[in-house]
């Protein structure tokens, strides 16, 4: 392994970390409606949970409604019990074949909140992304104990290593920025 290997790997790795950051922001529910929050709503379809993308269309009717078609008939009240009883705070309505959900606006308590959530969830992902670093820099470490690489390969591998965690930090923080404003814009 090279100094080079090691900054590769820790660089897959907090790519990996910032889109699972990504994906958790996307789980936070505004104001608006976006197909995504409905992604870890589990539906029982014969005896097994699966998610509500597998059973139904989930598509947008407009900024505030989404709409849940089920692909078979009988999964309709399936699905609107799944909806209701998810900690997501939503109140679908069945319209025949079609389910609405529409999304209820967000008091300025619940923006507050929702805002601590985002916040902490950024924290969880600084902290990954800083193991990942302490990580790499161990292994620089151990390649300099085995005289692998020299002294200032280390340094030079450690350099590398920070700036792709300032980076990865400051990405963080950009999109934390256009969440807060997408809470308190709604």
């Amino acid at each position: 392994m090279t100094t080079a290997d090691i900054k590769k790997n820790a660089e897959t790795k907090m790519a990996k970390s910032i889109e699972a950051f990504k994906s958790e922001l996307q789980k936070i529910r505004t104001g608006r409606a976006h197909p995504g929050i409905l992604d870890q709503v589990q539906v029982d379809y014969y005896g097994s949970p699966v998610p509500i993308s597998q059973v139904a269309n989930v598509s947008l009717l407009d900024a505030r409604t989404l709409s849940v078609q089920p692909w078979e008939k009988g999964m309709g009240a399936k699905i609107e019990k799944a909806i209701r009883e998810s900690d997501l705070g939503l109140n679908p309505a069945s319209q025949g074949d079609l389910i609405r959900v529409p999304m209820p606006p967000l008091s300025e308590e619940r923006r507050r909140d929702l805002i601590k959530v985002v916040k902490n969830t950024a924290e969880d992902a600084k902290v990954a992304v800083r193991n990942l670093r302490r990580d790499a820099n161990e292994q620089a470490k151990k390649l300099a104990k085995d005289k692998q690489i020299t002294e200032d390969d280390e340094r030079r591998s450690q350099d590398e290593v920070q700036k792709l965690t300032d980076r990865v930090v400051s990405d963080i923080d950009k999109l934390v920025s256009a969440k807060e404003a997408e809470i308190m814009a709604v």
